[in-house]
């Protein structure tokens, strides 16, 4: 799951020099990129590109990137993830400095990578201080004991030879050394530190259901949290077990509590830095068991990097099925609701070798998807994060990203939204079910064209539509009851979803219940999303409030977003027609898709297609408002409207 570069050697004094010299001539080559954002900043605006930082680059990473329009770059320097850097890290934050010196230099911003729990040391097996040699202690471990410690071949990234270790986030001595290296980084004057999968093992082979770590400092400090013994007082994966649950939930609240540590350490020195998780794990149940739950991460955090992938095989956009288009979506759509106006970035891949895909078009569908979906387009080759699958190609994605990136990245506000809610407790501790029943009430609504809003714990009291529903939610805290009560007392609906009807226990005259789970619905999803017709769950469409003026017909196969933005309604619609994973990477354009303003008597409506033109539309009015007929939509587009 995990990307990485390849190591690469510090800058020298020499190199330093020469980097410092050709700032003032790249300035004068280059234009700025600098804005004046409202209550966002330079993260929700990245074009990102990835490179490797050597001895002398500094300043052909900053002219490459200027030259693609990447805005935003991440170079791979990384300090704690190298015992050896780890224990002297001068030469590499010399390195750090100078790319920051060059990035600032035209207005750019840049951030370095930098890994989470990990840490390799080089030709291990030959060398007599590696890290698991000098402090076995801080390892982690399993319930029988095994340390976290890995050769090469154990993942592709690390070399014959290597030590892999993976450390206790409750080992004092390495936290102090690590948070050290934090503050040193931050007063290299870099905008963001990129942290890489800060996880518990619970990924490599042999170690999935271990729920590690059961190492000593680790065990320590849940006696102390809970009164608990871990190796002792849990039924491990028996989310039955009240002891194991808060296991479940202590492991995640250790995982957000240390990239917390490392946001107020680096901005002790550096108000102004970012802190940039990479996580592979989403919405789905690898969230509990790695620990690292973006739900949780976000309000501690800069932004995050979704390195987003789930379930089994293959899910470069090569290869994706049009359920895994509108699976992603829900991913993405439910990431921008647990940001809260931060950025989300998405690190996905389009195209690993497939010779019945162009690679050119695998690129496009996954900017185009991204993009409407308001999250920043990340394009890496194959199973890297440096270069690109198709230079040309992202050259022209990012061009026209950064001529329209006001439509698509400034704040989008709800209009009539239906709410759907996501409930962490409830996904911590019955995945399945209710992750099926959300995604599948989400397509549902994406394919039928009505605004949606996902409602979170932290959004709840703010949450104004008209109708809430509750996928097959099982678990609230008492605030979480407080604010359903109120919110269904003062006259909105709230609808239970799911077999156990209103399992929180509210005042039955405040609910109302559907025998439409959702679950049902993916289900027939997951047979064929042709076949899993919108229309045969009419009677559950039917009980949902909603007085939208923003009325949508277009085809099933198209995933809609409704909402505001600078005031003025938007329509961005992702085409997935036609698409067949390592088959044909071309939609199949869609027609006569149509939007009506209700009530509207006079304006103007544009829209702009994906990697096209922005077109004024003519409209026609009606008794129920003026209607606009859209041109055809081949990846993807967005609508809107301005009545003045």
């Amino acid at each position: 799951m995990i990307r990485k570069f390849a190591q690469v050697s510090p800058v020298g004094i020499a190199g330093l020099a020469a980097i410092v010299l050709s700032v003032v001539a790249l300035r004068a080559s280059s234009g700025s990129e600098e804005q004046n954002w409202t209550n966002q900043d330079w993260t929700n605006y990245v074009r990102i590109g990835a490179y490797g930082l050597k001895s002398t680059n500094a300043l052909e990473i900053v002219r490459g990137a200027q030259e693609d329009g990447v805005f935003g770059i991440e170079v791979d320097n990384d300090i704690p993830g190298r015992y050896e850097s780890l224990v002297n890290p001068e030469e590499k934050l010399k390195a750090i400095r100078a790319v920051a010196q060059q990035a600032h230099a035209v207005g750019n911003k840049a951030f370095v990578y930098i890994a989470g729990t990990e840490c390799i040391t080089a030709n291990g097996d030959k060398t007599p201080h590696t890290l698991a040699k000098d402090h076995p202690d801080w390892l982690q471990r399993k319930l029988s004991g095994e340390p976290a410690v890995f050769g090469g071949g154990t993942a592709f990234w690390i070399a014959k030879g290597d030590e892999d270790v993976w450390v206790s986030p409750y080992a004092p001595a390495w936290r102090k050394i690590y948070m050290e290296r934090v503050r040193q980084i931050a007063a290299t004057g870099i905008d963001g530190i990129y942290v890489d999968i800060p996880y518990w093992m619970t990924h490599f082979d042999g170690w999935e259901d271990t729920w590690a770590s059961f190492d000593d400092y680790t065990v320590a400090a849940f006696r102390k949290e809970t009164g608990l013994d871990a190796k002792k007082d849990l039924k491990l994966g028996d989310f039955s077990d009240n002891n194991f649950r808060k296991w479940v939930d202590f492991r995640i609240k250790t995982i957000t509590d240390f990239m917390q540590e490392i946001d107020s350490n680096a901005k002790a020195v550096n108000p102004s830095l970012k802190t940039i998780p990479e996580i592979y794990p989403g919405i789905e149940e690898e969230a509990r068991r790695v620990g690292a739950d973006v739900y949780s991460l976000y309000p501690v955090v800069g932004a995050i990097a979704h390195e987003y992938e789930f379930g089994s095989g293959d899910h470069t956009a090569s290869s994706r099925s049009p359920l895994n288009w509108f699976n992603y979506q829900v991913g993405m759509y439910s990431f921008r609701a647990f940001a809260q106006g931060k950025a989300t970035w998405i690190l996905n891949y389009s195209w690993d070798g497939d010779k019945k895909v162009d690679r050119s078009q695998a690129m496009m569908n996954l900017a185009a998807s991204e993009i409407m979906a308001g999250t920043n387009f990340w394009d890496a080759p194959g199973h890297s994060m440096a270069g690109s699958n198709d230079p040309p190609t992202r050259k022209k994605i990012f061009a026209w990203i950064k001529a329209h990136e006001n439509t698509f990245y400034r704040p989008r506000t709800a209009i009539d939204p239906i709410g759907v809610y996501f409930s962490p407790q409830t996904r911590n501790y019955y995945a399945d079910e209710f992750i099926s029943a959300y995604r599948g009430i989400l397509i549902l609504l994406m394919r039928k064209h009505l605004e949606f809003e996902v409602v979170t714990p932290r959004t709840l009291a703010d949450f104004h539509g008209a109708t809430l529903i509750l996928p097959d939610v099982r678990v609230v805290n008492d605030d979480e009851r407080a604010l359903l009560t109120q919110y269904a007392q003062a006259g909105k609906k709230l609808v239970f979803t799911g077999d156990d009807a209103n399992p929180l226990g509210l005042p039955q005259n405040l609910v109302q219940l559907s025998k439409f789970s959702g679950k049902d619905y993916y289900a027939a999803l997951q047979k064929s999303v042709d076949q899993a017709s919108v229309d045969h769950e009419q009677e559950f469409l039917d009980r949902l409030k909603s007085e939208n003026p923003v009325r949508v017909i277009a085809s099933s196969m198209i995933a809609t977003s409704i909402s505001q933005v600078d005031g003025k309604p938007h329509v961005f619609l992702a085409n997935f027609a036609g698409l067949q994973g390592g088959v044909n990477p071309v939609q199949t354009p869609q027609t006569d898709v149509q939007v009506t303003i209700s009530g509207a008597t006079h304006g103007h409506a544009f829209f702009l297609p994906f990697l096209g033109e922005i077109q004024p539309l003519a409209g026609a009015v009606g008794d129920a408002g003026i209607s606009y007929k859209l041109p055809a939509i081949e990846k993807s587009a967005v609508f809107w409207y301005d009545n003045n």
